[in-house]
Protein backbone atom coordinates (compact mmCIF):
# COMPACT_ATOMS: atom_id res chain seq x y z
CA UNK A 1 0.00 0.00 0.00
CA UNK A 2 1.34 3.05 -0.73
CA UNK A 3 1.90 6.07 1.24
CA UNK A 4 -1.01 8.09 0.41
CA UNK A 5 -3.15 5.77 0.12
CA UNK A 6 -6.22 5.46 2.49
CA UNK A 7 -6.71 2.00 3.95
CA UNK A 8 -10.16 0.78 3.78
CA UNK A 9 -10.81 1.69 7.53
CA UNK A 10 -9.87 5.37 6.69
CA UNK A 11 -12.02 4.99 3.90
CA UNK A 12 -15.30 3.71 6.08
CA UNK A 13 -14.60 6.45 8.49
CA UNK A 14 -14.65 9.05 6.44
CA UNK A 15 -17.97 8.21 4.48
CA UNK A 16 -19.19 7.58 8.06
CA UNK A 17 -17.91 11.13 8.65
CA UNK A 18 -19.47 12.57 5.56
CA UNK A 19 -22.61 10.96 5.82
CA UNK A 20 -22.96 11.88 9.53
CA UNK A 21 -22.43 15.77 8.38
CA UNK A 22 -24.86 15.43 5.60
CA UNK A 23 -27.37 13.93 8.15
CA UNK A 24 -26.71 16.87 10.72
CA UNK A 25 -27.11 19.32 7.80
CA UNK A 26 -30.60 17.57 6.67
CA UNK A 27 -32.34 17.26 9.93
CA UNK A 28 -30.91 20.88 11.25
CA UNK A 29 -32.66 21.66 7.59
CA UNK A 30 -35.32 19.97 8.19
CA UNK A 31 -35.62 21.61 11.89
CA UNK A 32 -35.26 25.19 10.00
CA UNK A 33 -38.02 24.05 7.69
CA UNK A 34 -40.02 22.91 10.50
CA UNK A 35 -39.92 25.57 12.29
CA UNK A 36 -40.49 28.38 9.70
CA UNK A 37 -43.90 26.10 8.53
CA UNK A 38 -45.29 26.24 12.61
CA UNK A 39 -44.19 30.61 12.63
CA UNK A 40 -46.04 30.48 8.81
CA UNK A 41 -48.87 28.74 10.61
CA UNK A 42 -49.33 30.54 13.47
CA UNK A 43 -49.32 33.36 11.67
CA UNK A 44 -51.95 32.22 9.06
CA UNK A 45 -54.13 30.31 12.45
CA UNK A 46 -54.10 34.50 13.69
CA UNK A 47 -54.82 35.75 10.85
CA UNK A 48 -57.52 33.26 9.85
CA UNK A 49 -58.66 33.97 13.87
CA UNK A 50 -58.65 37.24 13.45
CA UNK A 51 -61.05 37.58 10.25
CA UNK A 52 -63.15 35.46 11.83
CA UNK A 53 -63.25 37.47 14.87
CA UNK A 54 -63.67 40.29 13.18
CA UNK A 55 -66.70 38.75 10.67
CA UNK A 56 -68.34 37.58 13.89
CA UNK A 57 -68.07 41.21 15.64
CA UNK A 58 -69.34 42.93 12.60
CA UNK A 59 -72.33 40.57 12.63
CA UNK A 60 -72.97 40.74 16.28
CA UNK A 61 -72.90 44.85 16.09
CA UNK A 62 -75.28 44.82 12.58
CA UNK A 63 -77.47 42.70 14.60
CA UNK A 64 -77.16 45.01 17.70
CA UNK A 65 -77.87 47.81 15.25
CA UNK A 66 -80.51 45.78 13.93
CA UNK A 67 -82.05 44.99 17.16
CA UNK A 68 -81.92 48.74 18.36
CA UNK A 69 -83.48 49.54 15.26
CA UNK A 70 -86.33 47.24 16.10
CA UNK A 71 -86.36 48.44 19.44
CA UNK A 72 -86.50 51.81 18.28
CA UNK A 73 -89.54 51.59 15.91
CA UNK A 74 -91.53 48.88 18.15
CA UNK A 75 -91.24 52.13 21.46
CA UNK A 76 -91.46 54.95 18.39
CA UNK A 77 -94.80 52.96 16.87
CA UNK A 78 -96.28 52.10 20.22
CA UNK A 79 -96.07 56.02 21.36
CA UNK A 80 -97.44 57.05 18.50
CA UNK A 81 -100.20 55.03 19.11
CA UNK A 82 -100.57 55.67 22.97
CA UNK A 83 -100.41 59.76 21.59
CA UNK A 84 -102.74 59.16 18.77
CA UNK A 85 -105.11 57.37 21.64
CA UNK A 86 -104.85 60.22 23.73
CA UNK A 87 -105.42 62.81 21.03
CA UNK A 88 -108.71 60.97 19.97
CA UNK A 89 -110.00 60.57 23.46
CA UNK A 90 -109.36 64.59 24.25
CA UNK A 91 -111.08 65.41 20.50
CA UNK A 92 -113.87 63.37 21.78
CA UNK A 93 -114.28 65.25 25.02
CA UNK A 94 -113.93 68.37 23.24
CA UNK A 95 -116.40 67.01 20.75
CA UNK A 96 -118.81 66.24 23.10
CA UNK A 97 -118.69 69.57 25.35
CA UNK A 98 -119.39 71.09 22.32
CA UNK A 99 -122.32 68.45 21.29
CA UNK A 100 -123.65 69.33 24.75
CA UNK A 101 -123.50 73.14 24.01
CA UNK A 102 -125.24 72.47 20.93
CA UNK A 103 -128.00 70.56 22.70
CA UNK A 104 -127.98 73.18 25.08
CA UNK A 105 -128.71 76.22 22.25
CA UNK A 106 -132.51 75.64 21.68
CA UNK A 107 -132.66 76.66 25.81
CA UNK A 108 -131.59 79.97 24.79
CA UNK A 109 -135.12 80.85 23.35
CA UNK A 110 -136.98 79.46 26.31
CA UNK A 111 -136.56 82.84 28.49
CA UNK A 112 -138.57 85.41 25.84
CA UNK A 113 -137.14 88.37 27.54
CA UNK A 114 -133.40 87.04 27.32
CA UNK A 115 -133.83 86.00 23.75
CA UNK A 116 -135.42 89.14 22.36
CA UNK A 117 -132.34 91.15 24.36
CA UNK A 118 -129.94 88.79 22.40
CA UNK A 119 -131.53 89.22 19.54
CA UNK A 120 -131.51 92.60 19.54
CA UNK A 121 -127.22 92.63 19.86
CA UNK A 122 -127.02 89.94 17.18
CA UNK A 123 -129.44 92.50 14.93
CA UNK A 124 -126.95 95.23 15.59
CA UNK A 125 -123.69 93.37 15.01
CA UNK A 126 -125.17 92.95 11.34
CA UNK A 127 -126.37 96.77 11.22
CA UNK A 128 -122.86 98.08 12.59
CA UNK A 129 -121.19 95.69 9.79
CA UNK A 130 -123.17 96.18 6.56
CA UNK A 131 -124.46 100.36 7.46
CA UNK A 132 -127.11 100.40 5.28
CA UNK A 133 -130.63 102.04 4.92
CA UNK A 134 -132.54 98.97 4.36
CA UNK A 135 -131.84 95.85 5.67
CA UNK A 136 -133.68 92.13 5.29
CA UNK A 137 -133.83 89.45 8.29
CA UNK A 138 -134.23 86.06 8.02
CA UNK A 139 -135.44 84.12 11.23
CA UNK A 140 -137.46 81.01 12.11
CA UNK A 141 -140.92 81.36 11.47
CA UNK A 142 -141.81 80.54 15.10
CA UNK A 143 -139.40 83.73 16.32
CA UNK A 144 -141.22 86.06 13.56
CA UNK A 145 -142.85 88.01 16.24
CA UNK A 146 -140.06 87.91 18.73
CA UNK A 147 -137.71 89.26 16.15
CA UNK A 148 -140.01 91.75 15.01
CA UNK A 149 -139.83 93.36 18.46
CA UNK A 150 -135.89 93.03 18.79
CA UNK A 151 -135.62 95.01 15.39
CA UNK A 152 -137.52 97.73 16.71
CA UNK A 153 -135.44 97.85 19.81
CA UNK A 154 -132.29 97.58 17.67
CA UNK A 155 -132.79 100.05 14.82
CA UNK A 156 -134.06 102.52 17.73
CA UNK A 157 -130.11 101.66 18.95
CA UNK A 158 -128.54 102.66 16.16
CA UNK A 159 -130.23 105.77 15.50
CA UNK A 160 -129.07 106.27 18.94
CA UNK A 161 -125.25 104.97 18.72
CA UNK A 162 -124.87 106.14 15.08
CA UNK A 163 -126.48 109.15 14.57
CA UNK A 164 -128.74 107.74 11.23
CA UNK A 165 -131.12 105.56 10.91
CA UNK A 166 -131.92 102.26 9.34
CA UNK A 167 -134.74 100.06 8.83
CA UNK A 168 -134.81 96.14 8.66
CA UNK A 169 -137.71 93.82 7.99
CA UNK A 170 -138.32 90.36 7.66
CA UNK A 171 -138.04 88.00 4.89
CA UNK A 172 -141.23 86.11 5.57
CA UNK A 173 -141.13 83.84 2.31
CA UNK A 174 -137.68 82.66 3.29
CA UNK A 175 -137.83 81.20 6.90
CA UNK A 176 -134.52 79.91 8.83
CA UNK A 177 -135.19 76.40 9.17
CA UNK A 178 -137.27 74.91 11.99
CA UNK A 179 -134.70 72.46 13.09
CA UNK A 180 -132.50 75.84 13.78
CA UNK A 181 -131.11 77.17 16.91
CA UNK A 182 -132.66 80.24 16.39
CA UNK A 183 -131.18 83.67 15.72
CA UNK A 184 -131.10 85.84 12.67
CA UNK A 185 -129.06 86.21 9.26
CA UNK A 186 -128.93 90.13 8.49
CA UNK A 187 -128.57 90.64 4.65
CA UNK A 188 -127.23 94.08 2.78
CA UNK A 189 -125.89 94.62 -0.69
CA UNK A 190 -128.95 94.01 -2.76
CA UNK A 191 -129.24 90.43 -0.86
CA UNK A 192 -125.45 89.67 -1.92
CA UNK A 193 -123.95 89.79 1.59
CA UNK A 194 -125.19 87.99 4.79
CA UNK A 195 -124.25 88.58 8.18
CA UNK A 196 -124.92 84.84 9.94
CA UNK A 197 -125.52 84.98 13.30
CA UNK A 198 -127.59 82.02 13.93
CA UNK A 199 -126.72 80.40 17.30
CA UNK A 200 -125.36 77.11 15.13
CA UNK A 201 -122.73 79.52 13.25
CA UNK A 202 -122.09 81.48 16.28
CA UNK A 203 -121.07 78.34 18.04
CA UNK A 204 -119.26 76.66 15.13
CA UNK A 205 -117.41 79.92 15.18
CA UNK A 206 -116.52 79.67 18.52
CA UNK A 207 -115.42 76.35 18.22
CA UNK A 208 -113.00 77.29 16.58
CA UNK A 209 -111.76 80.26 18.34
CA UNK A 210 -112.44 78.80 21.36
CA UNK A 211 -111.27 74.99 21.14
CA UNK A 212 -107.43 76.24 22.25
CA UNK A 213 -108.64 77.97 25.36
CA UNK A 214 -111.53 75.06 26.42
CA UNK A 215 -108.43 72.73 25.54
CA UNK A 216 -105.78 74.23 27.89
CA UNK A 217 -108.36 74.44 30.71
CA UNK A 218 -108.74 71.02 30.55
CA UNK A 219 -105.56 69.49 29.99
CA UNK A 220 -102.86 72.43 30.74
CA UNK A 221 -100.78 74.00 28.05
CA UNK A 222 -99.28 72.31 25.07
CA UNK A 223 -95.80 72.20 26.07
CA UNK A 224 -94.73 71.72 22.26
CA UNK A 225 -96.79 74.57 21.26
CA UNK A 226 -94.26 77.63 20.05
CA UNK A 227 -96.10 80.04 19.20
CA UNK A 228 -99.58 81.97 20.38
CA UNK A 229 -102.11 84.38 18.55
Amino acid sequence: MSQGALSDQQVENELRKMTAFIKQEAMEKAREIEIKANEEFEIEKSKLVRQETDAIDAQYEKKFKQATMSQQITRSTVANKTRLKVLGARQELLDNIFESAQKKLAEGTKDKKKYQSVLKGLLLEGFYALSEENLKVRARKKDFDIVKKAIEDATQEYKKQVGSETSASIVEDDPLPEQSNGGVIVIGGAGKIEIDNTFDTRLTLLKDTAAPAVREALFGKNENRKFYD
